[in-house]
């Protein structure tokens, strides 16, 4: 069976697979993700039936439409594993979807790295690609990208990636630093 692959300069953004619900599910418990993303730190048994019942669904889903719907890819959700292309880790996940705090269109890009691997501009490669993938094959028109205040090795990735500063955000009760990203503004 083919997997859904972006190629990227040191690491290739590929659909999740069954296989790795193990390492995405400590992934998301290293403090280092977990402080900047609460709430993706849940128990086993309910990352499982995320990742069988919604995650990996959602991505067939998403390329479907991408593929049958001319790109017209609505509210569906796509969450890609970051594999290092040397090594074949899985080592973060770089996702879009829709962030209902946000004001329409508010379709988001979000992603996340292990705490061995930061710092070697993998992030910035990701989010790049899923960019790059999203305006060329899909019917999006801009893109949010928000990250905590604290969050600065984030919110330089989000300007590295061409995003404008909007504003502050608050999203349960967290200060957030919100960004955009237009089509017709995007370098490529």
């Amino acid at each position: 069976m083919d997997v859904f692959t972006i190629d990227c300069k040191d690491v290739v953004l590929r659909a999740f697979i069954p296989a790795d619900l193990e390492t995405f599910h400590s992934l998301t418990w290293q403090p280092e993700i977990y402080e900047f993303l609460p709430g993706w730190n849940v128990s086993r048994e309910q990352r499982e039936d995320w990742f069988i019942n919604y995650e990996l669904p959602d991505n067939i889903a998403f390329l479907r439409a991408i593929s049958d719907e001319g790109g017209n890819i609505g509210e569906l959700r796509l969450r890609l594993g970051i594999v290092h292309k040397e090594s074949g880790e899985l080592i973060g996940w770089c996702c879009t979807g829709i962030k209902e705090e946000l004001p329409a269109p508010n379709r988001e890009i979000m992603y996340a790295i292990s705490k061995d691997h930061r710092g070697k501009g993998y992030s910035t490669q990701a989010a790049e690609g899923l960019i790059r993938y999203l305006f060329e094959h899909s019917n999006v028109e801009v893109l949010h990208a928000i990250a905590l205040q604290r969050n600065e090795p984030s919110n330089r990735v989000i300007r590295k990636c061409g995003f404008t500063y909007q504003g502050k955000v608050e999203i349960d009760d967290e200060q957030f630093n919100s960004y955009k990203l237009y089509k017709q503004d995007w370098s490529g």
